[in-house]
């Protein structure tokens, strides 16, 4: 019975995980949902930087720690091992949610684009970011990264099998296709507000900091062969390489 309350349980993570996904799109697009990243009334600027950022880096806190081997060892004498990725998606969500729910909103443009080919392309462009965050997630195991091969393993009472060094597709090209592609999401908007702004700039700062926390323990973890892949690949912008690729692990993605 205990395997397979574990495996609801990654379930309902992962199902809340698709509709924390699908709500960051319509926040950062100022789309359909509730309340968006332009949406509510506007306050003190001082006060909506200060709030702002303290839910920004609530997410980068959690996000951060949790990620890291040593609290993992730590973390799953807590939590047992099968649902250990699943609570990091659970935390994540929470995290994300109270951004939502909590945002100040800052309303003062910075650009406004209202070109009739130019506005559609930069929404146009702006999806594709986030098709390719999916679309690199796939190619690193998908379903592990969220937490549902994991518990779905323990239902079966098998062990999960560590990933190989690879390098898939994009991962050829780029060490973390991934965050490129919510970098591209979160910047190309036709309408930048300061709000928008503040967001994409700590979002992004925060990209660089959890890429160098991860290819630091990637380092420890792989050794000599990340070190060449990371020597090889660059790390978020496709530039032209010279010479071939190492590898990646398809188990190496920690967000």
């Amino acid at each position: 019975m205990g395997r397979y309350l574990c495996f609801l349980y990654g379930v309902a993570a992962y199902v809340l995980f698709l509709a924390t996904f699908c709500y960051t799109i319509g926040f950062t697009e100022n789309l359909v949902v509730p309340k968006n990243i332009n949406q509510g009334t506007e306050g003190p600027v001082g006060l909506a930087i200060l709030v702002n950022v303290l839910l920004l880096g609530l997410f980068a806190v959690q996000h951060a720690i949790m990620a890291r081997p040593w609290f993992k060892q730590r973390w799953t004498k807590i939590v047992p091992q099968p649902i250990e990725r699943s609570t990091f998606v659970l935390a994540t969500c929470i995290a994300f949610g109270l951004l939502f729910w909590f945002w100040r909103p800052m309303l003062t443009p910075v650009w406004q684009v209202e070109h009739s080919v130019a506005r559609p392309a930069m929404f146009a462009l702006s999806f594709a970011g986030y098709g390719l965050v999916l679309y690199a997630s796939f190619l690193i195991d998908h379903f592990d990264l969220f937490g549902l091969r994991q518990v779905f393993m323990h239902m079966r009472s098998r062990m999960v099998e560590h990933g190989k060094f690879v390098t898939p597709t994009l991962y050829k090209f780029v060490r973390n296709p991934l965050m490129l592609g919510f970098l591209i999401a979160f910047w190309a908007t036709p309408n930048m507000t300061q709000g928008h702004l503040l967001f994409v700039s700590v979002t992004t700062a925060y990209v660089f900091f959890g890429v160098w926390l991860e290819e630091r323990d990637l380092l420890r973890a792989l050794g000599e062969d990340y070190r060449r892949y990371r020597a090889r690949t660059p790390m978020l912008v496709p530039l032209p390489r010279f010479g071939q690729a190492e590898g990646v692990t398809s188990q190496v993605e920690e967000r």
